[in-house]
């Protein structure tokens, strides 16, 4: 291989490693407090299940249902079912988060999501959050893979 073969693969791999150093910081060491639509929920405890369902056809992407109200205090099981052909997310923040996130989402598309708000879901696969809505106001559930939330794929939660 040559010095420049060799030095770009190098940038390359320092690039791809900041970059999950940065996705990971920002991931990593939630505390209660670090989420903006709420915890993590406690399994031991009752919660009310919604099912939604990521779907794909006629150039369209959405999630249903779309608006999903909740109690503040109110713990839900989200049961999230991937019927379309191509992987989706759903991620759990507020609007500007989301937006901020889908624009490290492109320059790092491969990015996946295995958080205690955010999952990654295979074409028919399933996958649950369990979260604990601890404070009021309007939420918003994206898929952030490039060009999937701009097809219409987000939703949102309002705590009330």
């Amino acid at each position: 291989m040559s010095r420049i073969s060799m030095a770009a693969i190098a940038t390359a791999a320092l690039l791809a490693s900041s970059a999950a150093v940065t996705f990971t910081a920002a991931h990593e060491g939630h505390d209660h407090a670090g989420f903006s639509a709420g915890e993590p929920g406690d399994p031991k405890k009752p919660s009310r299940t919604v099912t939604v369902r990521m779907l794909e056809g006629s150039g369209k992407m959405s999630f249903e249902p779309a608006r999903i109200e909740v109690r503040r205090g109110e713990q839900i099981r989200f049961v999230v079912k991937n019927d379309g052909d191509e992987d989706h997310e759903f991620i759990l923040a507020t609007v500007e988060e989301n937006h901020k996130h889908g624009e490290l989402m492109k320059k790092f598309p491969e990015m996946e999501h295995d958080d205690p708000n955010a999952k990654r879901v295979l074409p028919y696969a399933s996958k649950e959050i369990l979260w604990k809505f601890t404070k009021r106001g309007e939420f918003e559930f994206a898929c952030l893979i490039p060009g999937h939330y701009e097809k219409g794929m987000f939703g949102k939660v309002i705590v009330k």
